[in-house]
């Protein structure tokens, strides 16, 4: 052999131990915990991360403008309540199994009959299958919002699920808390909902997936804010979660990082007590509302001079939905009002004693109440801070008594659709839940809010939520802080349209992160 063939051999070698031929792409984020994987109970932000990549719906929002577009569905026919989908003949399950109208009916008998999640989504629905390839919905009533509702009906492999399925456990909850019976883009490997859910690209999956989009995406879960700041610092992450405090935001944007967007329709809800003394006056609520600082909220949560968790709010619907306040009608802290108001408070301020509470794995919460608890005490109001764990808080909400006074909420329509976000915070049918702490009970909200249901115009609509804002601002049940929208520090390996492009965003929390859509670029 000659030397020159010796050393290219050994150069191939060397190379061939330091670099795969087929190297794997990885994207790593995080999110707050819990990861929930069973589509009968996701509900929160990491969940619907989750709904988005490994399962499919019928109906998916339309990209970069309003409305709604075929997803596991080709069309469909509208005839007063009855909604006919036609679906596509080239999805398969992730198991091999077809797609058929029967997984349809099944994955919404399923989450009926759980009752969890988003189950209120679909009252008084009822499904069933014409053949394999049609499925028809029918309403109790006309619903304006049931299309964009579908976009929460993630779609179970029924025959897969079913095999699954013991006397003690029919529905097989404990197979589907643990893997997945969906047919999207990425699989489930491996899941714990405390701590990590990993995801593999599905290679049969039966639209077209970016050449660019990773192979593996590993979603981690409660993260300290040091670590992740930590992590993206030395590229050993790629996407934060949107609950970073400002100034950790803030460094990473100084230090290089992307900041990604995803602007849905909800706000940062300051939720009154409206069942326990003394904010069961309204002249009480309108005093703290008043007193409230909306200024200085908004300045806490600036990331830089171009990019901010918050822009003002105009009222109880926030600007771009239906039945909002002009943009110009921005709330402003008013303390003379609010002295007026507290003059008509049948509670002296000493003796109000609010209990100010704030979920713990949201941190930026306890800056908003030390804020409140400032902002109170200029009008002499006694207060105190208690900090609740997630799950503590959900538990104090079930009923008014054990309620707080004043609850700290972020949240967003969760189909992009004005009924989502408001009728279960305000419907008098829906209190008791972290929706609707305020356990209010009135018959004009009510109104407005089935009003808001039966549309079916976009001017029938508009008007009953404009009502619907007018009344909610008469009432106070709640401080609306501010408008908001998520924001997240992002390294440089990685591109995400839905979430840097308006004209590629989808409008609706979690679809931002479809991540066949994503690009790792390796930098």
């Amino acid at each position: 052999m000659t030397k020159p063939f010796i050393l290219a051999t050994a150069l191939m070698a060397a190379t061939a131990l330091t670099t795969p031929a087929f190297a794997q792409t990885v994207l790593r984020l995080d999110e707050v915990a819990v990861g929930e994987l069973d589509p009968a109970k996701a509900s929160d932000y990491a969940d619907s991360i989750l709904m988005f990549n490994v399962y499919d719906t019928l109906v998916l929002p339309r990209q970069g403008g309003p409305g709604y577009e075929p997803h596991l569905a080709t069309g469909w026919e509208v005839d007063g309540a009855t909604y006919t989908f036609t679906l596509r003949d080239d999805v398969t399950f992730q198991s091999g199994n077809p797609l058929r109208a029967a997984d349809v009916v099944y994955s919404l008998n399923r989450m009926h009959e759980i009752g969890q999640g988003l189950s209120f989504l679909f009252p008084d629905v009822e499904a069933e299958a014409i053949d394999e390839r049609t499925v028809r919905f029918t309403l109790a009533e006309q619903n304006a919002p049931f299309i964009a509702s579908l976009v929460r009906l993630p779609i179970v492999d029924q025959v897969l699920v079913q095999e699954q399925a013991t006397d003690d456990d029919p529905w097989a909850e404990a197979y589907l808390s643990g893997t997945a019976a969906g047919s999207g883009a990425y699989s489930v490997t491996s899941h714990n909902p405390q701590e990590l859910t990993v995801m593999a690209l599905n290679d049969g999956y039966f639209l077209p997936i970016n050449d660019a989009a990773p192979d593996q995406v590993r979603l981690r879960y409660s993260l300290e804010a040091a670590t992740v700041r930590t992590l993206l610092a030395q590229g050993e992450h790629d996407i934060s979660s949107q609950w970073l405090p400002p100034e950790v935001m803030r460094a990473l944007a100084a230090g290089g990082a992307q900041m990604f967007t995803e602007s849905g329709t909800g706000a940062f809800y300051v939720k009154l007590n409206t069942a326990r003394a003394p904010l069961d006056d309204v002249n009480c609520r309108q005093a703290l509302a008043h007193a409230f600082d909306y200024g200085t909220a908004l300045q806490m949560v600036a990331i830089t001079d171009d990019v901010s968790s918050g822009s003002p709010s105009t009222g109880a619907v926030p600007v771009g939905m239906f039945g909002a306040n002009a943009p110009e009608m921005a709330l402003t802290r008013d303390l003379d009002a609010a002295r007026a108001y507290l003059a008509e408070c049948p509670t002296a301020p000493e003796d109000f004693n609010l209990e100010i509470s704030w979920i713990a794995e949201v941190p930026v919460e306890e800056r908003f109440a030390l804020l409140m608890q400032a902002n109170f005490a200029e009008l002499g109001i006694s207060s105190s801070i208690a900090t609740l764990p997630w799950a503590l808080f959900t538990e104090r909400v079930a009923n008014p008594e054990n309620t707080p006074h004043i609850s700290q909420i972020f949240a967003n329509a969760v189909t992009g659709d004005p009924d989502t976000l408001l009728y279960n915070m305000y419907h008098s049918s829906t209190p008791g839940t972290w929706q609707s702490p305020e356990y209010l009970s009135d018959a004009q909200v009510d109104e407005a809010l089935e009003a808001g249901r039966r549309g079916p115009s976009d001017d029938e609509r508009e008007a009953a939520y404009s009502a619907l804002n007018a009344r909610l601002m008469e009432l106070a049940p709640t401080i609306y802080a501010y408008d908001r929208q998520s924001v997240f520090a992002a390294s440089n390996r990685v591109h995400a349209p839905a979430l840097s492009d308006p004209a590629m965003a989808f409008g609706v929390d979690g679809v931002g992160f479809t991540f066949r859509l994503m690009e790792m670029t390796g930098e």
